[in-house]
């Protein structure tokens, strides 16, 4: 099936307020550490021991009672709005909603609850098209939006105008994640195909940072001289050859890595290596930036349907424009996140390295072509990719 249609286990547990969020976020980021990842071909890996759990697991254990208590606020909101999202965005909007809660409260004198969703982006959009009342919808990738016009007329075809900038408040890019000392040497796009490197990134048939992978790789190789779509795919099928686990998300990717300690390399979202290396520690990770990827827009929407349904258009649509003010540009960075504006960029420049960065639509005719062409049933990837090859 094509990035939407895949069938979706349950969704995990919606977070109901920033300490609960925080605090559940943390946890499953290192409880899911103990888990099989969901595509897998090898998991030989012995599960480390339960005295090796580091501190912070400890502690966020013993905090789970407290942030259940925290999770009651919840019901004596004025408002209550869902944010479905993807991903790697856990700890940013939980910055963000309570910035957002309280200047709102400020402003209007209402109380607003924020719920989150986070799963790989296609499950995510294909969860909301089943039924899931999003209020707002901040996914990973501008097809997986679009296929909520498509299949479910739950927004307009035009959504990407009603907010600035293709309604993408803040961007990214891919980069590596490898261990303290990059033992492998891994320096650049090329360093993924050789031979005995072990990489690791998610499932582009489920996980928006998958495609965002793929085709950060296949862009470098259409870049180098004499690149075409042969010599392109012969690139990135020697990566997927590569590749020993492909997760559903691009979170459980990243657990795979840093907690189960598989892999060379981490295909990951720039803010998400940047926040492994935050909190588990410089002395054990790398970020390495290649010299060239691709600019990552991860869009933002209203769910109009399900708003006026529920009669919130007005929080959810105050609630995405924050996104774009000061305040809600300065959390994006915070979080590793790169931000639109100007004088933010500027004060948070040299948190990011410097990378020659293509877009989407200049070397793949847009989302809709890049995704009917590589990543639905038939396409390119089908064709390279063949689980527990090796």
């Amino acid at each position: 099936m094509d990035a939407i249609g895949v069938s979706m286990p349950p969704l995990e547990t919606l977070h109901l307020d920033q300490s609960q969020a925080r605090c559940k976020a943390k946890q499953d980021f290192l409880v899911r550490a103990r888990r099989p990842p969901a595509y897998s071909r090898q998991h030989s890996e012995p599960l480390p021991p339960a005295n090796t759990v580091n501190p912070i697991r400890r502690t966020l254990f013993s905090l789970a009672s407290l942030a259940l208590a925290l999770g009651a606020a919840a019901a004596h909101a004025d408002v209550n709005l869902l944010n479905v999202s993807y991903d790697p965005t856990r700890e940013l909007y939980q910055d963000f909603n309570a910035a957002f809660a309280k200047q709102w409260k400020a402003k209007t004198g209402e109380t607003v609850a924020i719920k989150q969703s986070h799963g790989g982006s296609g499950k995510q959009a294909r969860s909301v098209i089943d039924g899931l009342d999003a209020d707002v919808v901040t996914l990973a990738l501008a097809y997986d939006i679009d296929a909520l016009h498509d299949q479910a007329k739950l927004i307009p075809a035009d959504w990407q105008k009603r907010l600035p900038n293709n309604a993408s408040p803040y961007t990214s890019t891919i980069v590596f994640l490898v261990r303290k000392g990059n033992p492998k040497h891994i320096a650049n796009w090329p360093d993924l195909a050789r031979s005995g490197i072990d990489v690791i990134t998610p499932n582009p048939k489920t996980s928006g940072g998958a495609r965002w992978n793929y085709l950060a790789a296949w862009g470098y190789a259409l870049k180098q001289p004499g690149g075409n779509a042969d010599s392109a795919k012969a690139f990135v099928k020697r990566i997927y050859a590569n590749t020993k686990v492909l997760d559903s998300g691009a979170r459980g990717s990243t657990t795979t890595f840093v907690e189960r300690g598989i892999g060379d390399v981490l295909i990951a979202w720039e803010n998400e290596a940047y926040l492994a290396v935050k909190e588990l520690g410089p002395d054990k990770f790398e970020i390495v930036t290649p010299s060239l990827s691709v600019l990552a827009e991860p869009p933002v929407a209203v769910v109009d349907k399900n708003v006026d349904k529920k009669g919130t258009r007005k929080q959810a649509q105050a609630y995405l424009e924050y996104l774009y003010t000061p305040e809600g540009q300065e959390i994006a960075a915070k979080n590793y996140y790169r931000p639109r504006d100007a004088k933010v960029a500027a004060k948070y420049a040299k948190q990011f390295a410097a990378v020659k960065l293509f877009t989407i639509d200049e070397l793949f005719g847009g989302w809709r072509s890049a995704q009917k062409t590589h990543f639905d049933d038939g396409g390119v990837f089908d064709q390279i990719y063949v689980p527990g090859a090796r």
